[in-house]
């Protein structure tokens, strides 16, 4: 299988060497090193991963000379995983400081961690970019159309992280199982030193059972024994390190709108397959609709980020049931998507359009995703 290429690697390459260190977060597993490895090759340059103890130590102290010493005289250095090293934020902005010349790269796979570390130091000092699993347009963009429809039913059963996704079926299943209990975790533990792994998975399996559904903090803590403040906290820790995203409810306070709901995605769906330990065929499975909601929504997110289109993502529900999967509002105008992956018939929501008469709204099914996610070759 030839080599995708990844969005964000273009947009890097366009800020390289503009006197500002350049942050990539994205899930551990999602290429993040194969990315920067691969630029790096294109110039003079050194890689230093930060979970290394010696990585560790000769970044450990806020003294410009031993960092320089230590880091040397590359025209590029890549520190990976740099959420690792104390200080980070104080020591990118030393070495930003003192040797503009020197382009630095940082990578993170936990985005409050390395965000917190570096956002009031290197505040005008950073370019950061997120890196999620393949997207279905860089699937296409270095394929076609064809292939991208040939694998839609095995990134909804086995998701799009790069490894995962160049594996064969089994050896995927095994990866997916490899990442979901162990790297994930080595991250989402690390916050104020969790220790009560089995509640993040039980929470994981409930989040992953109720997908496409409204979530109650509270009914969630019932089922957990912990309080719902607690599972605000849980949940805020795994959006962080990209398990998960939050969908809130959109209202203007019109006539039977909800306005506090909430719903819960999955950044990959072969995580969320995998903690459920379900990875059937979609013909013998209940849960077609779900997985293709959140494969929509998420595809429609990269592709926001891809093309740097700022847009506010929430769903839309009444209390008579009628609803709307994704609001998109962008530039002052709302879209409203429906998402079926049969071609069904299917019942438009007349309160929504009646109070905002100017939304556009589409259906999106497997007959036409590609159109709304993809932008495609001419």
């Amino acid at each position: 299988m030839n080599y995708i290429a990844r969005t964000i690697e273009k947009q890097i390459k366009e800020k390289l060497f503009k006197g500002k260190v350049i942050v990539i977060y994205g899930a551990r597993q999602v290429g993040k090193t194969t990315l920067v490895k691969k630029i790096l090759s294109e110039y003079e340059g050194k890689y230093l991963n930060c979970e290394l103890f010696p990585v560790e130590r000769g970044l450990g102290e806020l003294d410009t000379d031993k960092i320089k010493a230590f880091l040397g005289d590359h025209k590029l250095i890549v520190l990976d995983e740099a959420q690792n090293i104390k200080e980070i934020g104080k020591i990118l902005k030393i070495m930003n400081d003192t040797y503009p010349e020197m382009q630095i790269i940082a990578t993170g796979s936990a985005n409050f961690d390395l965000m917190q570390k570096v956002a009031e130091p290197m505040t005008g000092r950073n370019f950061t970019f997120k890196l999620y699993p393949f997207s279905l347009q860089e699937i296409y963009n270095s394929h076609d159309l064809f292939f991208v429809e040939s694998r839609l039913e095995n990134i909804l059963r086995l998701g799009s992280y790069p490894e995962v996704f160049l594996l064969k079926e089994d050896d995927a299943k095994e990866r997916l199982n490899e990442i979901a209990s162990s790297y994930l975790f080595k991250d989402v533990l690390k916050f104020d030193n969790l220790k009560k792994s089995n509640i993040i998975r039980k929470l994981l399996e409930l989040l992953a059972l109720q997908l496409g559904q409204e979530i109650s903090y509270q009914e969630l803590g019932s089922q957990l024994g912990i309080n719902r403040l607690t599972v605000e906290k849980y949940i805020d820790i795994l959006e962080q390190c990209f398990v998960i995203f939050r969908l809130n409810a959109f209202s203007r306070n019109k006539r039977k709108e909800i306005s506090k709901g909430l719903k819960i995605y999955f950044y990959d769906l072969g995580i969320r397959n995998s903690l459920i330990e379900n990875y059937n065929k979609l013909d013998i499975r209940n849960d077609v609709g779900a997985l293709f909601e959140n494969l929509c929504i998420i595809e429609k997110m990269k592709r926001n980020e891809a093309e740097k289109q700022y847009a506010n993502l929430y769903f839309w529900r009444t209390y008579d049931q009628q609803k709307v999967d994704l609001i998109e509002e962008k530039e002052g105008k709302l879209f409203a998507y429906e998402f079926k992956w049969k071609k069904n018939k299917v019942k438009v929501p007349e309160l929504f359009l009646e109070n905002y008469p100017e939304a556009e709204y589409f259906v999106i099914n497997k007959e036409n995703y590609y159109k709304f996610l993809l932008k495609t070759k001419k």
